[in-house]
């Protein structure tokens, strides 16, 4: 029997309305307004995670992150360009593996994330 029950990724950051509002266009979801303050945003029903929250630190991302998100689509390269065009900065070139082709990229902040597809899809 588990311990415990997954709630919530939450992602520091430096400026929490403006990463939250990068992620509600990427993944979806509604800003939960009871939580709401200039130190936290909670994103909620998010497709797939439930609540993605953001929440303000003072120091800066230094390393590579422990924890990233990827994130399921169809076509690679539109979704790098609609990401850009957020904020977002791809790292490196599309990665073909057996399973599925990838494309590491950094939301506003720095954070990784990932575009994962099937290796027969569009790239």
């Amino acid at each position: 029997m588990p311990i415990a029950r997954f709630i919530a990724i939450v992602i520091d950051c430096h400026d929490p309305a403006g990463l939250a509002r990068f992620w509600q266009e990427m993944l979806g979801g509604g800003v939960e307004p009871r939580t709401q303050s200039p130190d936290w945003v909670a994103l909620n029903d998010v497709p797939g995670v439930g609540i993605l929250a953001f929440q303000r630190v003072p120091e800066s991302k230094t390393l590579k992150n422990r924890l990233h998100i990827d994130v399921d689509v169809t076509v690679i390269a539109s979704s790098v360009e609609a990401a850009v065009a957020l904020g977002a900065m791809p790292v490196g070139d599309v990665v073909e593996e057996s399973t599925n082709r990838f494309q590491v990229m950094h939301d506003p902040e720095g954070n990784e994330f990932c575009f994962i597809t099937s290796p027969n899809a569009t790239p």
